[in-house]
């Protein structure tokens, strides 16, 4: 620490001098409300309800912690209610693993609950949604909130009153849910309908749930169908996986357009006939693939075509792209496994099947199109938005994870927020040993599976993470041949996860799992907090040793896996093994650290352990950090384009959806200009409260229909720029301006076509209901199709036109 930083203290530090008289406030009510009935306290709760929140924050806390001891037996430690400070400012607060994160957010998520506007609290998934829902959710009951829970499909009120009857025979079973927990959270999680489960004081969901319900309710033709309310306050759990790891894939609601899959399918068969010496270049560093002028000339060849670029143009460009990259980046069990016939995408940084989800450009197509399966037909956009323009939204934001530290200039750049390092309840005692690097896998490998020996011999619990599903069987077979009873555990058996990780903290526990231990997995000692004897025989043995058999190119994700071992101040380690032959020691460091190996001439079986090398990894790391900083970054500028276009468009339709009739008729009327005599008789021909009614719903449908085409040509705008780049222009401000351009001429051509649809509208008389409402799964209307606008005429006649 510097000279300057023992006089001032870091800014983590003078965070917790400046809560410290907070804490002791909230302390020194303890006496008084422990001694009230819970009647009382829930009384005490209810009257602090749209008070000023800083000024009844100690109150709060002290009532929160109260609630919590009554009803889970659990007392907030200092260090959580500081953590609950943080996130209560809008801040990240950085709490190591088995530090209770979920029971620190109970208190902000409290407090910013009274002022009636509603606390989200964003988790990774639907079974910890659900989970915490209840678990949580009796504390805030009894403090007089209400809580919801929004899943896939699904919405539900937390109510200790409701019960399913289950049967005996589901009874003996124990019901057990896919991580092996008993799934007693439904018991308690009474069905309704989503817009209740969002008006609730409180509700839990995932990101994606929170963010494709903004987008249907900015599809809804009735102002009944919305489900949100004004985005208040939010605090995302896992903050670093949500905003950073998910925010390189928008949130897109789509239809099918069938036109492209054969596309696919013949760019797939062109692809393995290039050579990657004189056709194409791989930049690993860059995640990236090109075509050389020599590539384009071989598929120009095969094509039978002169000039692609004139004669297919951009589109043909765009299949041939995502083919060359699905074939040569994109690699089966490492980033896909083919399962029921279909591509499953492995989330890179858990390691979890990501069941549902799709590449999005047309990259998911190309590699269905790879693998011989059956290409889906690629999408037509209807709505989409980014994960971090739609979580800026919110008022007031704050997000909490184990770490944050090494991504804290991103989270301050593009979300504005500060992080803050909680200190750790106990001391963090694990010892986090210098890496071992080898010259080659083989070497490494064999030192691997030496080290478990040693560890399981002595009954040490051992986990050890892999960076593929491949690299995981592989180590598990070694293991085989050396007789050492172990678990694996990734992403094709993720069903016994609970299961395998209850027992990883036993001894001469074996756990071999690629990144899905690295998040969100608290490994006791002993296995259960209730063996205590096994857990000190563990504990004499030096805890649970974590060995990484490669470094990950986010440090966070290392420093996840690492953080499985040392929690509540129990003893620990954890080492990386790693050759030259690793993919990050290969692309990014391995001239380096070769010579240094040379000039020491080390054999292949021994390892090199050295800070210095150490420090070229980490410095790799951050390089690639940024590159993907920078990546995401660069999206971001494209989507904030796109968010301005989208924030007027959706304000104006809002402006529409609320209005009453005669607002309604005002404002159409307003656009009719010198055709208004034409309109008043439609008017008088169907009655007044009719046609409007009608006109309201074909202005709608209109305008979703011109911002659907608007969303297409942006997405063939923003391939078109990128080639710009050649010219020496920025292709963001060319992107820039020409979709002002577009969006201008998009907002005029409304109120034209507006106009149009409602003068072709044929009214019959036995109309008892207009156009039913718009199905966001409708395929896209043909030109000879009727016009979905019920003019009667063919669309390319009409609105198509």
């Amino acid at each position: 620490m510097s000279f300057l930083s023992k006089i001032l203290g870091d800014d983590n530090q003078k965070f917790v001098n400046k809560t410290r008289p907070i804490i002791e406030k909230i302390n020194s009510l303890e006496p008084e409300i422990s001694i009230l009935s819970d009647q009382q306290l829930k009384d005490r709760s209810l009257k602090l309800l749209a008070a000023d929140l800083d000024e009844i924050l100690p109150e709060a806390f002290a009532l929160i912690r109260e609630a919590a001891k009554r009803t889970l037996n659990q007392r907030h430690f200092d260090v959580q209610l500081i953590g609950g400070i943080a996130l209560h400012q809008g801040k990240i607060a950085e709490m190591r693993t088995g530090e209770g994160k979920t029971l620190a957010a109970t208190a902000p998520v409290y407090l910013n609950a009274l002022t009636k506007k509603g606390s989200h609290v964003v988790t990774v998934n639907d079974y910890l949604a659900k989970r915490d829902a209840v678990w949580m959710g009796q504390i805030y009951h009894a403090l007089g909130l209400s809580v919801g829970c929004i899943a896939h499909e699904s919405a539900f009120l937390y109510d200790p009153d409701f019960k399913i009857a289950k049967s005996e025979e589901e009874k003996k079973d124990k019901d057990r849910d896919e991580t092996g927990s008993f799934r007693i959270e439904e018991d308690f999680l009474r069905p309704v309908s989503r817009k209740e489960a969002y008006s609730a004081d409180i509700t839990y969901g995932t990101n994606h749930e929170f963010g494709f319900d903004y987008l249907r309710d900015n599809m809804a033709y009735d102002v009944n169908q919305r489900v949100q309310r004004e985005l208040n306050f939010a605090i995302i759990d896992e903050v670093d996986s949500i905003l950073i790891d998910e925010a390189r894939t928008p949130l897109i609601i789509s239809a099918p357009d069938t036109e492209s899959s054969q596309m696919y399918k013949d760019f797939s068969r062109i692809i393995p006939r290039l050579s990657q010496e004189t056709d194409y270049e791989i930049f690993e560093k860059e995640k990236a693939v090109t075509l050389t002028e020599e590539g384009i000339a071989q598929i120009e060849k095969i094509l039978g075509i002169s000039n692609i670029y004139e004669d297919k143009g951009i589109r043909y460009l765009h299949y041939l792209e995502q083919a060359l990259r699905a074939t040569v980046l994109f690699k089966k069990d490492r980033d896909y496994v083919v399962k029921d016939g279909q591509i499953i995408i492995i989330d890179e940084f858990t390691g979890r099947l990501m069941h549902g989800r799709r590449w999005s450009g047309g990259l998911h197509q190309a590699v269905e199109a790879k693998e011989g399966l059956n290409v889906q037909a690629e999408s037509l956009t209807l709505a989409t938005i980014s994960i971090q323009n739609y979580f800026r939204m919110y008022k007031k934001l704050a997000g909490m994870t184990g770490t944050a530290a090494t991504s804290a200039e991103e989270f301050g750049k593009v979300y504005g927020l500060e992080v803050i390092s909680i200190p750790t309840n106990k001391p963090m005692i694990r010892k986090d040993l210098n890496d071992a690097i080898y010259k080659n896998e083989k070497a490494k490998y064999q030192a691997i599976v030496g080290k478990i020996k040693d560890c399981y011999q002595k009954g040490q619990p051992v986990l050890v993470g892999t960076r593929s599903i491949e690299k995981n069987e592989y180590l598990g077979l070694l293991l085989d041949k050396e007789g050492i009873i172990h678990n694996i555990l990734n992403a094709k058996n993720h069903q016994k996860e609970g299961e395998i990780i209850a027992q990883a903290g036993r001894a001469k526990a074996v756990t071999v799992a690629t990144n899905m231990a690295g998040r969100g997995v608290d490994i006791i000692l002993g296995g259960n907090p209730l063996q205590e004897k096994e857990a000190e025989e563990t504990k004499a043995q030096g805890g649970l040793i974590v060995i990484g058999t490669e470094r990950h190119e986010a440090r966070r994700i290392d420093n996840q896996l690492r953080g499985r071992s040392g929690r509540q101040g129990d003893p620990g380690a954890s080492q990386f093994f790693l050759s030259l032959e690793d993919d990050l020691m290969r692309i990014f460091a391995q001239d380096k650290i070769k010579t240094l190996m040379e000039r020491f001439n080390f054999p292949e079986d021994q390892p090199i352990e050295s800070g210095l090398i150490s420090k070229v990894l980490e410095s790799a790391q951050s390089q690639i950090e940024g590159l993907n900083f920078d990546a995401r970054k660069h999206l971001l500028e494209y989507d904030d384009v796109m968010n301005l276009h989208r924030d007027t468009f959706y304000k104006k339709r809002l402006e529409l959806l609320e209005a009453d009739l005669g607002v309604v008729k005002e404002k159409i009327t307003e656009i009719f200009k010198d055709q208004k005599d034409k309109l008043l008789a439609k008017e008088k021909e169907v009655g007044e409260k009719d046609f409007w009614s009608i006109s309201r719903f074909v202005a709608l449908r209109t305008m979703d229909n011109l911002w659907i085409s608007h969303l297409e040509e942006m997405e063939y705008l923003r391939d078109k720029v990128r080639l710009r780049a050649y010219g020496q222009l920025d292709p963001v401000i060319e992107y820039k301006n020409e979709g002002y351009r577009m969006f201008s001429q998009l907002m005029q051509m409304i109120d034209e076509m507006i106009i149009k649809a409602i003068l072709n509208l044929t009214i019959k008389t036995e109309y008892q209901k207009p156009v039913q409402t718009i199905d966001p799964n409708i395929k896209k209307v043909g030109r000879n199709d009727p016009c979905p606008c019920g003019s009667g005429k063919k669309y390319k006649k009409c609105c198509g036109k």
